[in-house]
């Protein structure tokens, strides 16, 4: 019988290398997906999962089996996210007035988005909550219950964020049709 994840989390809190190991190797490729549709660059995506995984030994202690491992996860996940983005904003305010060289380095790293498929694209486009969202539903498959638990937020929440998330889309959409 296969190790499940979650008792592979509490061997790995005790300082079980060997289960620390395993669980990455198992859920590894499933938080990069996950931290690229969050951040929208593979190289965003990377780093911000290679931060998680450097942080994922000490936050273990924190897992506390209430949920399934994967779930504890992505909400890790989307913490650091936000995190990271709430830091790359202090950081450009900070920035701000220190020449032209930043302003025009950001403008070349968003002209370099041109290979990022459609769907990539109009989600970098939705608001944070909204975009959050749909990586979770859409990409993770979870549910509308498991993601609200992800987000800390209801399942009617999800459905709503869902419709809105089809909104823009559509808009979008129709915007580009008639361009």
């Amino acid at each position: 019988m296969e190790t499940t994840d979650e008792t592979l989390a509490q061997s790995a809190a005790g300082g079980d290398r060997e289960a620390f190991s395993l669980l990455l190797r198992r859920n590894y490729d499933r938080l990069f997906g996950l931290c690229f549709r969050l951040t929208g660059t593979r190289a965003d995506a990377e780093d911000l999962t290679q931060d998680i995984c450097a942080a994922l030994p000490a936050k273990l202690n924190g897992f506390r089996g209430q949920a399934r491992f994967s779930t504890w996860l992505y909400r890790v996940a989307v913490n650091a996210a936000h995190d990271r983005r709430r830091r790359f904003a202090s950081h450009a305010r900070a920035a701000d007035g220190w020449g032209d060289w930043e302003v025009n380095r950001v403008a070349a790293n968003k002209e370099t988005q041109d290979g990022i498929d459609w769907l990539t694209q109009a989600m970098s486009a939705l608001p944070q909550e909204l975009r959050d969202t749909l990586a979770l539903t859409l990409e993770e498959e979870m549910t509308h219950r498991e993601a609200g638990e992800v987000l800390g937020v209801s399942e009617g929440t999800i459905s709503w964020r869902m419709a809105e998330v089809k909104k823009h889309l559509r808009a979008l959409h129709e915007k580009e049709q008639k361009a």
